[in-house]
């Protein structure tokens, strides 16, 4: 039997005390099967929002489209004053619930973007992390339009999904759903169509670049300056 008693290095005591106080945090639905079936996925995807985190960092109100599980918000809020999460599927928003910390607090909602802008205090900045590439191509523009309308006008926003040279790569599980990934080129010259400005970033595993488009496993664009339709 192992016996009762103090870890060796006393540092870690505190370790054992948090988790009689307050248990082991649940990974959240996704995450969890994530860590189940891939571990080294949940390592990209952690590190996607330490690079959404670092380029708010400063920022008030943030608005997460597509936020799953939300367990990975914790890290954005570090940084900003607040995240407020939605997501289409109700069964991902009452995970939230379920799991949420009251030492790590935000807001979330079901809210499909299709049907409309965030009814609320428009956005200091926003990010939609691996969702674009599951809106169907007709309906892209509907997507990206309702997401501008719930953000300032100078408000940055980060877009990310994985590349479309990367599919022929990715597990099955990974593709599902995965109807309009796109080129570095064919995601900017899309997004240029709702920003002034778009930048264009390479990602491999955990590593953020300016390398070459068609070699990055993932994309993030960088965008500012919202078009607004005339009035």
């Amino acid at each position: 039997m192992i016996p009762k008693t103090s870890t060796i290095e006393p540092q870690y005591e505190h370790h054992v005390e948090l988790k009689k106080l307050r248990g082991l945090t649940p990974l959240g639905i996704e995450k969890s099967a994530g860590w189940h079936i891939d571990p080294k996925r949940l390592v990209f995807v952690l590190a996607r929002y330490k690079f959404v985190a670092k380029l708010f960092s400063g920022y008030g109100r943030v608005l997460e489209v597509g936020c799953g599980d939300g367990f990975p918000i914790r890290i954005v809020l570090q940084e900003v004053t607040s995240v407020h999460g939605v997501d289409i599927d109700p069964v991902f928003i009452r995970d939230i619930q379920e799991r949420h910390d009251d030492q790590w607090p935000f807001t979330f909602e079901v809210h499909d973007m299709l049907s409309g802008p965030i009814k609320d205090t428009p956005f200091d900045a926003a990010y939609s992390l691996d969702v674009l590439e599951h809106i169907p191509k007709q309906f892209e523009n509907t997507f990206l339009s309702n997401l501008c309308a719930s953000i300032h006008d100078d408000a940055p926003v980060i877009i990310g999904m994985p590349s479309l040279q990367s599919q022929q790569y990715a597990s099955p599980l990974s593709k599902v759903g995965h109807v309009n990934c796109k080129s570095g080129d064919e995601l900017k010259s899309t997004l240029l169509g709702h920003f002034k400005n778009v930048f264009i970033f390479s990602m491999n595993d955990e590593v953020v670049h300016t390398g070459f488009h068609s070699m990055a496993h993932y994309l993030f664009a960088l965008c500012t300056g919202v078009r607004r339709p005339p009035v």
